[in-house]
Parts: structure tokens; sequence; C-alpha cells
């Protein structure tokens, strides 16, 4: 990375991760010089990948590895990306869901196809998802931006994304059977919070919806091809990224004439200080963090033995049994209790990019949705969660690496207890993220903007809250 810094930037990022990176390219592309800094020594954030400690050759997704989100972001689609390496691949199967009696149900891009599979279900999922799917990018422009202003397709909107508001466990209640609602309640509970609040089929209906028109693509080769790629088009902009530089006080930040954090709240605080208004310190020492994740990277020797076939031919596998094994343990995760059978994650890379497999080995990405702050050994709980749907899995488990909640926070304090999502995903909280106002991504403190995933519209690889906080920051850069 370059390590040295433009002489006078017009503009100032603190943290690379995708928002990040988002916010520099918003304000590169308008011709304005821009410096990331970056405390770690890779850019990238959560779209960094990493080598097996134990298997030569074979790479692991440091947070994210499946992007429905990335591939259907309207930001990320106005980026030449693919000139600079960036290549998605899909899977036959885009997500399965496995159940106890050895069958899964599942969602393809093509709608059709997954209303076919769905049987009696299939009504109801064409209610949640057809009109999304079919004005996707119309509901996408409206629904990744501040909650707080006059949507650009207000009828679209209307008929496709009132539903966001409901609970997911009201959501679910639409279905003829249990196979439909645990299958929209995996994709929901991506919301990582108890899914009988207000707000969570808003997660379900986005991710579904993009699914249904993107995909649920992974990077080529692995998430950090959407960091590099990023990097590569800020660099030929004349922008910048400063790597292993960590921003501790405003001091430490370049002059310039606007400064972007891709930070949480308090860490933005810390570095604020009494710049911030009163008001504002006191709102941030509000702001609530959600549960946590716990990770393993496993290397295994061929696939998965799922019992349910289609779940080998899936790119993301949600385990959590019926809906309301899911509900439940969501649940429990969120009131700081250790759910004994928690909602996993799973994602099989190579099944969409078959170059990630080495020599007969292959990397699974898993997740399980734990407490904040976490400090519990998860391993045998997870472990048990893939057996119950792929007996013998253990057998060809070649090395496991795992990543704790403290973990995730060591490498990244932005991460704080665990939390991926940059703050609870509560209604109130979502609703103020972090504060009730069309321009969410400005603070009481001239010339800076938050620009992280704890604005709207929230956590996932889509760059929307680097793109909008930028486009706040424009109209004092253009005055």
């Amino acid at each position: 990375m370059v390590r040295t810094r433009l002489s006078e930037p017009d503009a100032v990022v603190v943290g690379s991760g995708p928002n990040g990176l988002a916010a520099a390219l918003t304000l590169a592309r308008e011709g304005f010089k821009v410096t990331v800094l970056e405390a770690a020594e890779e850019p990238g954030g959560g779209t960094r990948t990493f080598d097996d400690p134990v298997v030569p050759g074979l790479r692991h997704d440091h947070c994210s590895a499946a992007h429905p989100l990335g591939a259907g972001s309207p930001f990320f689609r106005t980026l030449p990306l693919d000139r600079y390496g960036l290549e998605w691949r899909r899977a036959e199967i885009d997500c399965a869901h496995p159940l106890d009696d050895g069958t899964a149900v599942v969602t393809r891009r093509d709608l059709a196809a997954t209303l076919a599979g769905l049987g009696p279900d299939a009504a109801a999922w064409d209610r949640i998802f057809g009109a999304a799917s079919r004005r996707f990018e119309a509901l996408a422009d409206d629904l990744l931006g501040p909650i707080v202003g006059v949507p650009s397709h207000p009828l679209t909107t209307a008929r496709s994304g009132l539903p966001a508001l409901l609970p997911a466990t009201v959501t679910a209640r639409g279905f003829a059977t249990g196979r439909g609602a645990a299958l929209f309640g995996g994709i929901a509970a991506h919301a990582v919070t108890r899914l009988d609040q207000p707000l969570t089929s808003a997660v379900g209906l986005l991710l579904g919806a993009a699914g249904h028109v993107h995909g649920w693509p992974v990077a080529r080769g692995g998430s950090e091809a959407i960091w590099r790629a990023m990097v590569a088009l800020l660099e030929e902009l004349g922008g910048e990224v400063v790597t292993g530089t960590r921003v501790r006080s405003f001091a430490d930040v370049p002059r310039a004439r606007v400064a972007l954090f891709d930070t949480t709240p308090t860490i933005l605080a810390e570095v604020l200080g009494d710049r911030l208004s009163p008001r504002e310190r006191k709102r941030t020492a509000r702001w609530q963090y959600g549960p946590g994740v716990y990770k393993v990277d496993f290397a295994v020797r061929g696939s998965v033995p799922w019992t349910a076939p289609d779940a080998r031919s899936a790119c993301t596998v949600h385990l959590a049994g019926t809906f309301e094994e899911l509900a439940e343990a969501e649940a429990q995760a969120a009131g700081g209790e250790l759910p004994q059978r928690p909602f996993v994650l799973v994602v099989q890379p190579h099944v969409a990019d078959p170059d990630r497999e080495v020599d007969g080995i292959t990397p699974l990405w898993t997740y399980a949705h734990v407490p904040h702050g976490c400090r519990d050994d998860v391993l045998p709980l997870l472990e048990a969660q893939i057996e119950r749907f792929a007996p013998g899995f253990g057998e060809q488990v070649v090395a496991r690496h795992v990543t704790t909640p403290a973990q995730f926070e060591a490498a990244n304090p932005n991460l704080h207890g665990g939390d991926i999502t940059g703050g609870a995903s509560r209604p109130l909280q979502l609703l103020a993220r972090p504060r009730l106002s069309p321009d969410p991504y400005a603070t009481s403190v001239p010339g800076v903007w938050l620009c992280s995933s704890s604005t709207p519209p929230g956590g996932g690889v889509h760059g929307m809250c680097g793109n909008n906080a930028a486009r706040s920051a424009l109209r004092v850069l253009t005055a």
C-alpha cells in the first residue's frame, strides 16, 4: 500500500473497510484529493482474506464471504470494479436451509425456480419477494439510505417496503408450512437480533430480493478481491491508502476540508473528545452493541457430507432447524444467554468458486450468533450443529481456525464484543442510526461525518453508508 500522504488532501477518510473506501471513491470521482488512513497493515476491514495456518494455499475470508448486497449495491454497480479483478461467482443454489428430516428448502437466483420448489409456501414467498425483486433497483435506492426522508420511488417503496416494518415472527406466520418459514427466518436472522422486533423483516426482504436479482455470490479468489479492486480504482483516481496509521485523537488526522470516519460512534467520540456537543456525547454514551459472532474457519477434505443433497450444491447454508428454534436461539443470544443450538451461518465458497479448493481440501466459513462479548468455548456447539445436518463432518476436518468475539475486537476495535453490524439492530437504534435526521451522517463538529455501518442502511458489504455520507460531505466541498 501507499505509505506517503498527499500534501494537502481535500478529504481524509479514517478506516478502509468497504464503507471507508466507498466514501473515498465517491469523493475522488468528483475530482477531490483523498487520503484514507488505516490502522491495520492491510486495507479492507471485513473483506480481507487470509492464509490457512495449516494448509498451504488454502484461503479463508476474514469476516464476510457471500455478498448478495455487494453484487446488488446501487453504489458498487456504478463502479468498474471488474476492470480491477473483481469477478462475482455464483452457485447453482444460492441458499439452503437443511431440516431434520434430511431435506433442505432452498432459494435460487431464479424466483420462478424458487417458487416451484416451495410447494404450498410459494404464494407467501411470492407475496414477500415477488414485487420486491421485480422492482429491486428502485426499492434499493430508497431502503439503502436514510430512514428519514422522501423516497424517490414512493409507490414501489410503499408496496414492497412496508412489509419490512413487521417483526420476522409475524411475517413467518404467513407461510403455509414450517419449511417456508424456516427458509425466511434464516435470511432474516442476518439482522443478528431477536426476530420478534419491528423491522426485522427488513433484512430478510432486502437480502432475499437482492438474491433473486443478483444471487448470493462470492468474489473469485476471496473477498479481498473487493477491497483490492476498490483501492486500485481509488489510486487511479489520484487517491491513496496509508496503512499502519492508527488515529487516536483528532490531532492525528491530517489537515483537510472534510474528514469521514468509518468507525463506530463510540470510537469517533473518543477521537473527537470535547469537540462534540454535550448532546452528541450523551447520545454516543447510550449507543448499544448487539450480539457477537464466534467464527470457525475449517479446512475440509472433500466437501461437507450434508444429508440433504441440495445443501451440497449451495454456496450459503443456514443451520437452525425450525423457525421457532431459530427465533429462540436469536432471542437467547440477544439476551446474553448462549444458545445450546446457536444459529450457524455456513459458506462453502468452493461450490461457486472451484479454484478455492487446494489438493482436495476446501475452505468452510462458519459463524455462530452468540451473546455480546461471549467468552465461552462455542466450538463444540457450532460443530454439533453441523454434525446434526452432516453426520461424519468432524472426520473430514483437516484444520480449524477459531476467531472469538474478543479476538475480532482486538483485531478491529469497530467489532465491539464481536458485533459485526456496527451496533445493536433494535428498533429505536435502527431509526436513529446514530441519530434521527435526514442527514444522520453529519456530526456536531463542522466538516466531520460518520460513514460506517453504524449509519443507514447498516451492516453488510455494500458501500452505501460510505457513499451516502460522502454525498453529504460533497455539499461542503462543492460550496
